[in-house]
């Protein structure tokens, strides 16, 4: 599971400790909410299904999914299908290779999502091995069904233009300045990229209309 609003809470404290402009963030906008998902094979279904599309889509894609199959959550009911059934759940021909690569993986045990490497870095690279999954993918499943404490999404633009905002930049840090940046703050990565997220939705809310 994801981390817990105690161990968010402990980790924005230890940052704005060392950030002034974090501890003004924080002061302004307070804590994020946890972001959990279960950890396994149905999570990164919904990720595969969520690329690309809006939240919405990729939920009404996951339920005729879920539908049509019986369970989704189980990687052996993807084989009795062909990709003319998957496309009447909504479901592209690209992503149903990329769902049916990772039933596979699982399947054969080559992924077990019960026993990923401790390393950060190699549980990545387990995860990117399946076609369809890319690092921004295993970043957040590492992040939100494993709750691992210093994961840092670089690659996904909210952190970028969030990062940029709150240490005051004038312009969004590219993703190999944002690395860069954030190396000071670990092993708290994790909490500073929700709370990227958090800052996001705090400011387009307080946004003029």
């Amino acid at each position: 599971m994801g981390l817990s609003a105690e161990q968010i809470r402990e980790s924005m404290d230890a940052l704005a400790a060392v950030e002034p402009a974090i501890a003004a963030a924080l002061d302004r906008i307070g804590y994020p909410a946890p972001r959990i998902r279960a950890r396994g094979y149905a999570t990164l279904v919904r990720t595969i299904l969520g690329q690309q599309v809006s939240v919405a889509s990729a939920d009404a894609h996951w339920r005729r999914l879920n539908e049509l199959l019986g369970d989704a959550s189980d990687p052996t009911r993807l084989h009795g299908f062909t990709d003319e059934e998957l496309r009447g759940a909504g479901i592209s021909r690209q992503k149903a290779g990329y769902l049916r690569s990772l039933a596979e993986e699982v399947t054969s045990g080559r992924l077990n999502l019960s026993a990923l490497p401790e390393d950060d870095e190699d549980a990545i690279a387990k995860l990117v091995a399946v076609k369809g999954i890319g690092r921004w993918s295993a970043e957040v499943y590492l992040l939100f069904a494993e709750g691992r404490t210093d994961i840092w999404p670089a690659g996904d633009l909210a952190v970028q233009i969030e990062m940029g905002r709150i240490l005051g930049h004038d312009a969004r840090p590219s993703e190999k300045r944002v690395r860069e940046l954030a190396e000071a703050f670990r092993p708290h990565r994790s909490a500073l990229a929700i709370f990227t997220w958090h800052h996001y939705g705090a400011e387009a809310d307080a946004a003029p209309v």
